[in-house]
């Protein structure tokens, strides 16, 4: 098994990894709209999305896999009313791919998180 960080200091402090990888398997931590270099979260939900994807790619890239090998994608918004801002993200992203999905809406650990991804791929 190999573990793959973000550097995120919520990764040590909460004791997850940003992705694990299993054989042929790698799966990858309910990520957030933070942009890490900087610890800042952007106001809108979109670009939350978007620097939660980018987040996702760069691990599954450390880890050997592309976002082409995602199968299973599970997104957590705080509001259903997001769905719009944020589907042309998701598209952007996941459109060609077309994994398996749910779309969950519940209550993040921080007021100004707006959606949470995870996702699953599978290395053919």
């Amino acid at each position: 098994m190999r573990r793959i960080s973000s550097g995120s200091p919520f990764e040590a402090a909460m004791g997850y990894s940003r992705a694990v990888v299993k054989g042929q398997w790698c799966f990858v931590s309910g990520t957030t709209g933070y942009d890490y270099a900087r610890m800042v979260m952007p106001d809108s939900a979109a670009d939350q999305a978007q620097n939660a994807f980018a987040t996702i790619d760069a691990a599954l890239r450390e880890a050997g896999f592309a976002m082409g090998d995602v199968v299973r994608v599970r997104y957590v918004v705080t509001d259903a009313a997001l769905v719009d801002e944020i589907t042309p993200v998701l598209g952007t992203w996941l459109g060609e791919v077309r994994p398996a999905a749910t779309m969950i809406v519940a209550g993040l650990i921080r007021p100004e998180m707006k959606i949470e991804i995870d996702v699953t791929a599978l290395r053919a």
